[in-house]
Parts: C-alpha cells; sequence; structure tokens
C-alpha cells in the first residue's frame, strides 16, 4: 500500500493542506539535477564511481527532490514513509542477491564453474572460431554472471587466438563481448539481472523467463552472421587452448557429475520453484559436491592440513561469506577462479537502497506520477513506452556513463507508467536489460565500454558494429512490442 493511500489521523481543527500537483518541469529538476551530478561524477571517478560515489550521488538526487517536495507542503515523514515502503519491495531481491553470491562460492570451490570453462573450451574450432567465441563465453558468463570477468580472462585468450589464427581482433572482440554479454544478461548470478527486476517489480526468475522470449532470437542471430561470417574468413594455424585446459585439469578434479547440480537447480526454476529456495538448494549442493570432488580445496580454504568437520565447515561457510579464490599459476585464469560469496552482493545492495531512497521521495512528492501523466500523454500507444523507455537506457548510458544507472533511473522513472498502462512489470524489467544492460559496451566512455575496450586491446569503435548481440537487442524488444508478440498484461484482481 503506498504512502499516499493512508489517511492520518489529525485533530479535528488542524488545517489540511492538499499537495498541489507538480507541473512537468518541477518533477524534473531532481531527474536533471541526478543526471547532471551523476555525469560529472563518472567522468572523475571512471569505472571506481561504483565503490560508492555513485550512491551517494543518488542520495544527493532524493535530497534535491526533498526540497522539491517541501515547496510543495509535502511532509517529510511522508517522504521517509515511502522511501521505507520502497525499501520494503526489494526485500526479496535483496535476499536473493545474497544468495546469489553464495551459490557462487560453493560452485567455484566444488569445481562446477571451472568444469564448465573446461568443456566450453572442447567447442572452440578454428573453421566456426567467431561463433565458437560467443559460445565460450556464453557459457562462462552465464557460469560467472560476469561480463568483465569473462572478457578479462578466456576472452584475452580468444583475442590472442585470433592474432595468431589472423582473424580481425574487432570482429573477435565483438563475439566475445556479444556471448559475455548474453550470459551477463540472464545469468541469475549477474548483478544487473538481479538489479533490473529490483527495479520493475517483478522476481529475478519471471525476469529471466521473460527475457528469453526476446533474448534466445537475438544470440540465435548473432550464432548465425558469426558462422556467416566466419565460413568467408581465411584462417592460418590453430587455436591452441591446451595450456589453459591442462591449468585446470591440475587446478580441480573435472568431472561431468559435477552438471548434476546445475541441471538440478535448472529442473527446480522450470518447476517455478521460488527463488530463494531454489537458490539455497542450489548453494548446499554445491558444498555438498565440493566435499565430495575437491576435498583439498575445502582443506586449504578452512585453514586447515587434513578435512574433518571443522575445517569443511570454515571452507564451504568462507565460500559461501567471503573472498575465495582456487590457487593456479595460470595467469588467464586467476580472475575465473575467484568469488565474492555474500560480500560481493553487498555493493550492488547498497545502490539498490540508495536508488530506492531516490524513487520512494520523487513518489511521494508526486513527480514520478506527473512523468509518468506525461509520458503516456506523449506516448498513446504500448510501442511508445516502450521506444520511450529504451530511448531513456541508451540515453543515460551516454550521459551517466554507467549501465547501473541506466536501469535505476528508467527503471523508476517508468514503473508507473507501466502500470498505469496496464502491463506486467516483467516488460519494463526485460526492456531495461535490453536496451540498459547490453548498450553500455557500446559508448566509449561509458564505463563498461572503456573497460572492456581497455582489457581486449581493441578500441571500441573497432569492435562496436560486430558486437552484434549488443546492439540488435534494443531493436528485438522494439520489434516484439511493435508486433504485440509476448507483451504480458497485469493480472486484475
Amino acid at each position: 500500500m503506498k504512502s499516499q493511500d493512508i489517511k492520518p489521523r489529525v485533530p479535528q481543527d488542524e488545517h489540511i493542506v492538499e499537495n498541489r500537483e507538480l507541473n512537468i518541469w518541477e518533477a524534473l529538476i531532481p531527474v536533471f539535477a541526478l543526471v547532471g551530478m551523476l555525469a560529472y561524477n563518472v567522468y572523475t571517478y571512471g569505472e571506481d564511481a561504483l565503490s560508492g560515489s555513485n550512491q551517494f550521488v543518488l542520495l544527493l538526487g532524493a535530497a534535491v527532490a526533498a526540497i522539491v517536495g517541501i515547496f510543495n507542503k509535502v511532509k517529510f515523514e511522508q517522504m521517509i514513509e515511502e522511501v521505507a515502503e520502497n525499501v520494503k519491495s526489494t526485500t526479496s531481491s535483496i535476499l536473493i542477491l545474497l544468495m546469489v553470491g553464495a551459490l557462487a562460492g560453493t560452485w567455484l570451490i566444488s569445481g562446477i564453474i571451472p568444469t564448465m570453462i573446461y568443456y566450453g573450451l572442447q567447442v572452440l574450432n578454428p573453421t566456426i572460431f567467431l561463433a565458437a567465441c560467443v559460445i565460450i563465453c556464453a557459457i562462462i558468463s552465464v557460469a560467472t554472471g560476469s561480463s568483465w570477468t569473462t572478457s578479462a580472462t578466456v576472452g584475452i585468450a580468444l583475442i590472442g587466438i585470433a592474432d595468431a589464427l589472423g582473424v580481425p581482433l574487432g570482429m573477435t572482440a565483438g563475439a566475445i563481448l556479444s556471448g559475455a554479454y548474453f550470459g551477463d544478461k540472464i545469468s541469475p548470478m549477474s548483478d544487473t539481472t538481479n538489479l533490473a527486476p529490483a527495479m520493475a517489480g517483478t522476481d529475478l526468475f519471471t525476469h529471466i523467463r521473460y527475457m528469453l522470449i526476446t533474448t534466445v532470437p537475438t544470440i540465435t542471430i548473432t550464432l548465425i552472421v558469426f558462422i556467416i561470417i566466419g565460413l568467408n574468413l581465411e584462417t592460418k594455424g590453430s587455436a591452441d587452448t591446451h595450456e589453459i585446459i591442462e591449468s585446470i585439469e591440475s587446478a580441480i578434479n573435472v568431472s561431468p557429475w559435477l552438471f548434476i547440480v546445475p541441471v538440478l537447480v535448472i529442473i527446480l526454476i522450470v518447476k517455478k520453484t521460488p527463488p530463494l529456495i531454489a537458490l539455497l538448494i542450489g548453494t548446499i549442493l554445491g558444498g555438498v559436491a565440493a566435499l565430495i570432488f575437491q576435498p583439498n580445496i575445502v582443506t586449504s580454504i578452512g585453514g586447515g592440513t587434513a578435512l574433518d568437520f571443522t575445517t569443511a565447515y570454515k571452507g564451504i561457510m568462507n565460500a559461501i561469506t567471503t573472498d575465495t579464490f582456487i590457487p593456479t599459476e595460470n595467469e588467464a585464469l586467476k580472475g575465473l577462479f575467484k568469488a565474492g560469496g555474500m560480500a560481493k552482493m553487498m555493493g550492488t545492495i547498497w545502490l539498490i537502497l540508495c536508488a530506492m531512497t531516490f524513487g520512494g521521495v520523487m513518489d511521494a512528492i508526486g513527480a514520478l506520477t506527473t512523468i509518468s501523466k506525461a509520458l503516456l500523454k506523449l506516448f498513446h500507444t504500448t510501442f511508445g513506452l516502450f521506444a520511450s523507455t529504451v530511448a531513456s537506457c541508451l540515453a543515460l548510458n551516454v550521459t551517466a556513463s554507467d549501465q547501473y544507472l541506466a536501469i535505476v533511473v528508467p527503471g523508476k522513472m517508468y514503473a508507473k507508467a507501466f502500470r498505469d498502462k496496464g502491463l506486467a512489470p516483467e516488460n519494463l524489467s526485460r526492456t531495461l536489460e535490453d536496451s540498459g544492460t547490453v548498450t553500455s559496451v557500446l559508448v566509449p566512455w561509458n564505463t563498461c565500454g572503456a573497460y572492456q575496450s581497455g582489457v581486449l586491446g581493441v578500441d571500441t569503435l573497432h569492435y562496436a558494429g560486430y558486437a552484434i548481440f549488443n546492439w540488435l537487442s534494443p531493436f528485438t524488444t522494439l520489434l516484439f512490442a511493435g508486433l504485440n508478440i509476448k507483451i504480458r498484461q497485469l493480472l486484475k484482481k
């Protein structure tokens, strides 16, 4: 229940002041202030902006909104109450984020994630090198939930192989990023995949299932294009991944039996098991698998010399809660062989809490209602609302230079507009990912674009045209909206 629906009891002689409805320019003052501050902050801090300064800027944006509200006779208590309601609505998302961090930890030390990488590298074939790059990076990114980790590890190795084969590096980088962002987009361990439904007001697995409707056709087209390009390329030499594969074999006990755990979790998800329960079961099964298949790693992480109950307990708990890593001498694997546990998710949770503060104050002062009404007047069709959301996400990726903000700000701005149109929240969460998450890497001054260009050693403008999945995703979501394909309506109670 929204705070404006609550009628407080007041003495009979107290005059009740009705809040004047904000005009569109008053409602946009906090938005313009926030975007301006975020743009300068990202310019100043670069990729370190997410370490905390962006979060504080969101609070400053909330302060600007509060000032607008105070001038409009909105009580401070009412703003705080709305913030509390907003934060309450993210309880499930925050708990899921923590459980995702826990699952990533046990799946690392059990060897599940390294085994996925091991078998992913087996599909590499020089005759379809570019398509193989997409598949490998997609598998690894789904397993790790991180496009940055994927490109910084296996991505670098694939760039080296491409150079040896004579494959253009721009093409290779585009294929790497297409696969990496496919995985980043749909992996339940990805922070953006958790952030988008939290902003839109839906749950993680509903978001992922609904997002597959546009994501599968997009990645299919991407693979077909890269297969065609690859078949018309002349390569030389061979793709040697023997060193990486050998390093994985020496670091863990590789076994196809480890795939039982992710398969069971997928079955639970398909059976519509509540996300928290499915992730908790996946985390526990990962811990059991670690004790069975990787007892030496558990012993090492537990700080013991032999595996006993105390060492096993500490090893599993450390993997669930804090930074852990599997020792390896291979530089290309060091980034993939570490996980942050629940502690790693605190930055994203911090961002969600600050975003909910900004959104709560904006809601309390009536700014979101005013903006939503203006948008609904401006865009009379469902397609128009989707197009406006896509444009906002792209604009924020260019101006605020950060994919998280390209999800957070439009997510809070458009949530009410989608509800007023009778559209289910997963429509919004899918659009946020289709246009906010994946296009960030196409902007040279965006934190993602700058990072990926620096890591892969390929200029953003050289790979942007070949990052087919990334630039095709917004067009796919608009096509589905325009043709009214799988546009889910709100269920009327």
